[in-house]
């Protein structure tokens, strides 16, 4: 295409909101008029449907959940006055509870100060609370955050270790909606032992962010936690950052939450415009349907050009994937709906995986994500009259203009610079940009069938792990893994016995394999 029609063309689908000096450029993907124009009956409805989700409407219908972040940061649109006084009276707790922690007022058992977090979680409970404190921690935050956010050993064992002898003035953060989930729960009981091994009463460290009445509400109520905050049942764990999961640690670390809260409600703002072109959330989604024709057939590749937005791409991979990975639409059909998100930054990934991108498979669009500020101050000169900003801004348009010369499609989303009020804008225009792009493709973003299922599946297997030790007690000769699995009434389930006896055996759990472990059928087993 011509560059003057090209300069043309991206005047003409430029975003640009001066408010938060955001713009979105969507002018280096391929659609024209007559798509757009195809496109107009569904964004009318997505608009529709927009308005009745922030009215209240049922939108989890798994749950019988309202889907309500969007109140978060506007209570005034909460559908009942007490919802409204609740949001606002819980961040008023969060900000009291901060500044107490910050003067001291709030102090762990022999010491003057808390020093350090530790925030345990999962999947939305840990990835939003990363993504702002990698963006928006001070260089010497009011507390040092880490992050517990797996059920690995060595992983736990590496974040007690980071510590050292600070666990005595750290506090811990436990969030959990249910209490019940798998991962949070046993950093929880790992984190108390190492507690209860420096005989520091764990009570006095630990601050619950759960469901109102809980399994974690309870033990925190009974053991007298030094503070508990609500999670609502109408907010998802991925839509939770402007909520007490990503507010109290945000607060902790001396991030300006009230910044972060306005940049969203001003993005919400801009997003419930039921007009295309004047839509910044409802471009992204014309985009992403464009690129993969409704269907997903394309990934989304992420490529933020600022240290501090690592991890914007991991966040947005949750919040798209598990949003819009669908096996049924809203009708009950077969649809496999989703879009593939992975990336990490610029200029890093340009000596990475930007070389398929120009060249391999055409499987993907990328989103290239601009900081206009190069830092705070002036910049040295690394060649005459050019910074190290300069590179990374010609690195960006660099790779913008390659890919698209090779007919590869991109959107480039630009912020003035990374604070609080822009990283909030930032997450509020993806959020909605997946609930509009959901109607297009008549899916519910706001449940996760899935990943209750892969829970489900995996209690099957701590089930049957006890089932084989029980029989293996009862015995006293050594068993075949076949008569084993026969005895255990799970001669189906025979490879998945073999894997967890493997695991304990490796791990010195009492159970002893004897044979050739080249040869797994031909195994013994024993307890030892």
């Amino acid at each position: 295409m011509d560059s003057r029609v090209l300069w043309q063309r991206y005047q003409d689908w430029l975003y640009f909101h001066p408010g938060l000096g955001l713009y979105l450029d969507i002018s280096r993907m391929r659609f024209d008029d007559g798509f757009v124009a195809s496109l107009q009956p569904k964004f009318e409805k997505a608009f529709a449907d927009m308005v009745e989700l922030e009215k209240g409407a049922i939108a989890n219908p798994d749950e019988n959940r309202m889907v309500g972040h969007y109140w978060l940061r506007n209570p005034d649109l909460a559908p009942t006055p007490e919802l409204t006084q609740e949001i606002v009276q819980t961040l008023e707790q969060i900000e009291a509870f901060a500044d107490q922690v910050h003067t001291g007022a709030i102090h762990p058992p022999k010491e003057c100060r808390f020093t350090d977090i530790i925030s345990i979680g999962i999947g939305g409970s840990a990835l939003g609370p990363q993504f702002v404190a990698q963006a928006l921690s001070p260089d010497l935050p009011a507390l040092q955050i880490h992050f517990i956010d797996n059920s690995d050993p060595t992983g736990i064992d590496r974040v007690l270790a980071q510590i050292g002898n600070k666990l005595a003035t750290t506090l811990v953060l436990v969030i959990s909606k249910s209490g019940g989930t798998p991962e949070p729960r046993n950093g929880m009981i790992e984190v108390k032992q190492a507690y209860t091994a420096q005989k520091l009463d764990f009570a006095k460290y630990a601050v619950a962010i759960t469901g109102q009445d809980s399994n974690l509400d309870q033990v925190a109520k009974a053991e007298n936690w030094l503070a508990r905050f609500s999670m609502y049942d109408w907010v998802g764990g991925r839509t939770s950052e402007m909520s007490a999961v990503g507010l109290v640690p945000a607060a902790l670390q001396g991030i300006n939450i009230r910044a972060m809260l306005d940049g969203a409600k001003e993005m919400d703002d801009a997003t419930r415009v039921p007009n295309l072109k004047n839509n910044p959330a409802a471009l992204l989604a014309l985009a992403w349907y464009f690129s993969g024709n409704g269907k997903g057939e394309k990934d989304m590749v992420v490529l933020p050009y600022k240290d501090s937005l690592l991890l914007f791409s991991r966040y947005l991979q949750q919040l798209i994937m598990e949003s819009l990975g669908k096996e049924k639409d809203l009708d009950g059909k077969t649809v496999f709906q989703g879009i593939a998100v992975y990336g990490n930054k610029g200029s890093t990934d340009q000596h990475a995986y930007v070389q398929q991108l120009r060249e391999g498979v055409p499987n993907f669009f990328a989103t290239l994500i601009e900081v206009l500020e190069d830092r705070q101050g002036k910049s040295a000169e690394v060649d005459p009259g050019v910074t190290s900003g300069d590179y990374l801004c010609g690195f960006l348009l660099g790779t913008r203009q390659a890919l698209y010369e090779n007919n590869r499609d991109s959107i480039t989303v630009s912020i003035p610079q990374v604070n609080a009020r822009t990283v909030g804008a930032l997450i509020a225009l993806y959020e909605r940009a997946v609930g509009l792009y959901a109607s297009l493709v008549n899916v519910n973003a706001y449940h996760q069938p899935g990943v209750e299922a892969g829970k489900k599946a995996a209690a099957v297997i701590l089930d049957l792990q006890k089932r084989v030790l029980e029989v293996l007690q009862t015995q006293k000769k050594a068993l075949s893994i076949s008569e084993l699995a026969e005895m255990s009434g799970a001669t189906e389930e025979v490879e998945a016995i073999y894997k967890i006896l493997r695991h304990l055996h490796t791990n010195n759990r009492g159970v002893v394999l004897t044979g050739d472990f080249a040869k797994p059928g031909s195994l013994t087993v024993s307890l030892g």
